[in-house]
């Protein structure tokens, strides 16, 4: 398969696990700069909230794109899909608590952002599990070849958030 910049040939798993970074990075850069955070600065609320949107959109991607046609060559990963949409609706609703929390805390400083920072943590150890899983369950029936539709742009690309 052809990576995004056309140059190079690489396999969907290793973008997949590129993907997966790209959003490890995101959420640890937040993290951190919540304990930063300067009171004229609500960027990182901003990002906060952009890296929401990413995380959404990377998921959507894979529900109702990259899944079905997964599927569609390995139905046999049936029980291996149903889990990993079910851990993307806990993430949701992880997401949106911090959506809730930072609505909050560019109103307040403080306790919102602590809170804020709580559930990134939760996030980021269930996103931790859920990448792996996903990475090693489903790497070499993605290798294996599946079409190329609209799907990759938003599980690869974050629909350009």
């Amino acid at each position: 398969m052809a990576s995004r910049d056309g140059d190079r040939v690489v396999a969907l798993s290793r973008q997949l696990a590129q993907a997966h970074q790209e959003l490890r990075r995101r959420l640890g850069e937040i993290r951190t700069g919540l304990g930063h955070r300067r009171l004229s600065d609500d960027v990182l609320l901003t990002h906060c909230l952009a890296f929401c949107a990413a995380l959404t959109s990377h998921h959507q991607g894979e529900d109702n794109g990259m899944f079905s046609l997964l599927l569609r060559e390995r139905p046999d990963l049936a029980p291996t899909v149903a889990l990993l949409v079910e851990d993307h609706g806990l993430i949701t609703s992880i997401l949106s608590r911090v959506g809730e929390l930072a609505d909050r805390a560019a109103a307040s400083r403080g306790p919102a952002l602590e809170a804020i920072g709580r559930e990134l943590d939760g996030l980021a150890a269930i996103m931790e599990s859920h990448f792996r899983y996903e990475e090693r369950t489903i790497s070499e029936a993605l290798d294996g070849g599946m079409s190329d539709t609209d799907w990759r742009d938003r599980v690869f690309g974050f629909g350009g958030a």
